[in-house]
């Protein structure tokens, strides 16, 4: 029998037990940095050191975190649904938990490539230097989609989005698009789950479970209710 397709949508929500920082709140790294100057590609252009600076802050930061039970139970729930999970972390957690379909819509930070071809894409394992030059010998940038790119994953993640039995919103504000806009992409009767401690702007949605946790409480719980 074919098993289920849950597909899930995650944010950084679900890695702040992690150790990461939602990067937008109180004590996040976001904090002493202007958004559009380490996360744009018009603060790319004005100074790469310092978006490169900021950057190897978050990968050691990536590092050092390890999976939470929240990414851990979506990993063991393959063994009751085809999980797919679309995510809009740049943290390879997912992957350390076990997910096996993970669809990253804002890149990867063990990731760099060229900047001045996208499809160039390379390992980075450690700090990103300026002066280190892809092979095309452009300068190596971190593999993120900034504010001002386009999104090359979103319609990869709005077919699965449509494709879906079941919908979960993870850790996410629903307020950065496109990626915001991919719980409405998918069927509109299916059965949606809600999982943030703090209230979410959400309308429109039929069938919606709210749970209002973490997602070490809030994923768990889920799996309890789609199971029994």
């Amino acid at each position: 029998m074919k098993k289920p397709h849950l597909v899930v949508l995650t944010g950084a929500g679900i890695s702040t037990e992690s150790g990461l920082g939602t990067f937008r709140g109180a004590g996040g790294l976001w904090e002493g940095y202007d958004i559009m100057e380490v996360a744009s590609i018009e603060g790319w252009h004005n100074n790469p050191q310092k978006v490169l600076e900021f950057y190897n802050m978050r990968r050691a930061a990536a590092l050092k975190a390890v999976p939470n039970v929240g990414h851990q139970t979506l990993a063991e729930m393959e063994a009751f649904f085809e999980v797919s999970i679309i995510t809009q972390n740049v943290d390879t957690l997912h992957e350390m938990a076990g997910s096996s379909r993970v669809l990253h819509l804002h890149g990867r930070l063990d990731q760099a490539r060229s900047s001045i071809n996208p499809n160039l894409i390379q390992a980075c394992p450690g700090d990103l230097n300026w002066g280190e030059l892809h092979a095309d010998g452009s300068q190596l940038r971190p593999h993120i989609v900034w504010f001002g790119e386009a999104v090359p994953e979103y319609e990869n993640a709005r077919i699965i989005a449509q494709k879906a039995d079941l919908f979960a919103v993870i850790g996410t504000s629903l307020q950065v698009y496109p990626a915001a806009g991919l719980v409405y992409e998918a069927p509109s009767h299916i059965p949606k789950f809600l999982i943030d401690p703090e209230p979410v702007p959400v309308t429109g949605l039929e069938a919606l479970t709210v749970i209002h946790a973490t997602a070490n409480a809030g994923v768990p719980e889920m799996r309890r209710l789609l199971i029994e």
